[in-house]
């Protein structure tokens, strides 16, 4: 079984590219995995934080000051500088304002580390800007939604960010007791299998957060192409940008985790925050928003490595 999963962790982005096909295919199974999302994605974070472990998770204090200003600049101030940009633009109320402005305010995604690591890269930087971001969106959401009325309940979004912070902190504390009393020291081939447990998790994921996009791609496919388009292109753009300025600033070590943390938002935490009325328009923009998260390992490989690989003295 062991072997079985280091294989799956060594073919992760295929993987996960299977798991996008079968939530655009298999529309019933999509349907079905869909009310059991919530208990996924804290297995997902269950198995992240049981990988890295306590004394590396929190072997980063020290950078604390640092993690702390990546998400105040992600979270807060990006889409503060939206709010203004769509204001100016008079679209503000728009779908496309109202998905990118949420997106922008979000914490990472859950499956942030498990993404670096597939990139090659330490997890550690990415898994404490989630649990850091997740703990301060009470505070940076406000600023936004003040500013922002469209985006619906101040306090809907506060409730659940903060029951999300609630879980979040249950989940990881759970995990690091159970790695600190079960395995204290993880051999790298249980390291990797737990890899491939994790790959398998992020697939089964995905094909239930397609249930809204399958059917959709029947019904109208090209407003399914011009929303898929657009979340491409806010995703790696995101994650572009966000390298190239860390990288002009010296800040290679931890380049890469943040760029996918910029990219790759938990925007379906809005869903279960605020009113239909607000979201139902933004289902499609979910559901699209899955494919270049589940693409980040394949398409911004090359572009990071190139990169870094350019950094470092010959």
């Amino acid at each position: 079984m062991i072997k079985l999963l280091t294989i799956v962790a060594r073919h992760g982005q295929v993987a996960m590219i299977l798991g996008l096909l079968a939530g655009f295919l298999l529309k019933d199974l999509a349907s079905a995995l869909k009310p059991w999302l919530p208990e996924m994605v804290a297995g997902l974070l269950f198995l992240t934080a049981f990988r890295i472990g306590a004394p590396r998770a929190f072997g980063g204090l020290k950078d604390g000051l640092s993690s702390l200003k990546s998400v105040l600049f992600l979270q807060m101030l990006m889409p503060l500088l939206a709010v203004i940009l769509f204001w100016a633009l008079g679209i503000a109320a728009t779908p496309l304002a109202v998905a990118l402005v949420l997106m922008l305010s979000a914490p990472s995604v859950t499956g942030s580390p498990n993404i670096t690591l597939l990139l090659g890269h330490a997890p550690e930087p990415a898994f404490r800007l989630l649990i850091l971001g997740t703990a301060l969106m009470p505070l940076t959401v406000i600023p936004v939604f003040l500013l922002s009325p469209e985006l619906g309940s101040l306090w809907n979004v506060l409730s659940a960010s903060l029951r999300l912070t609630a879980t979040i902190a249950v989940t990881v504390a759970l995990a690091f007791t159970c790695r600190q009393l079960f395995a204290p020291d993880l051999a790298e081939r249980s390291a990797r299998a737990v890899d491939g447990v994790t790959i398998l998790a992020l697939a089964v994921i995905v094909i239930g957060l397609m249930a809204a996009l399958g059917p959709a791609l029947y019904r109208a496919p090209f407003e399914v192409a011009k929303w898929l388009g657009l979340v491409c292109l806010a995703n790696f753009g995101l994650q572009y940008l966000c390298f190239r300025w860390l990288m002009w600033r010296g800040a290679a070590d931890i380049a890469v985790p943040t760029s996918v943390v910029a990219g790759n938002r938990n925007f379906a935490l809005f869903l279960i925050a605020l009113p239909a009325s607000t979201t139902d328009p933004l289902l499609i923009f979910l559901g699209c928003y899955q494919v270049p998260m589940y693409l980040t390992a394949l398409v911004m490989r090359r572009l990071y490595a190139r990169a870094l690989a350019q950094e470092m003295p010959t």
